[in-house]
């Protein structure tokens, strides 16, 4: 199984906005995709003066899989998910492998 992480801090003006366009856009539109199988969005609250990140993980059966979202699907995704909150977020992405 792999998981793809995405972590998202988002400025607090706009965080009731964002997560809720994510949940009820941005993921099911991932999921979409047919390239995953499960999904789950977290909120950090370990992180001290950071209380708008989230980590959103999605998994998928193989590497193939994400490779393929990746090339076809993440960079219009991603594109949409700029173009509506530019300059309002940070994000960096990490895969994981379940062992």
């Amino acid at each position: 199984m792999i998981v793809y992480n995405v972590t998202v801090s988002i400025e607090a003006n706009i965080a009731e906005d964002w997560l809720k366009w994510m949940k009820e856009v941005h993921i099911p539109d991932v999921m979409g995709t047919g390239k995953f199988v499960e999904q789950n969005i977290f909120k950090l609250i370990s992180v001290e003066n950071e209380q708008n990140t989230y980590t959103i993980q999605y998994s998928c059966e193989s590497i193939e899989d994400y490779n393929d979202y990746i090339a076809n699907y993440a960079p219009k995704l991603q594109e949409e998910h700029n173009a509506r909150y530019k300059d309002k977020f940070v994000a960096f992405r990490t895969l994981l492998k379940r062992v």
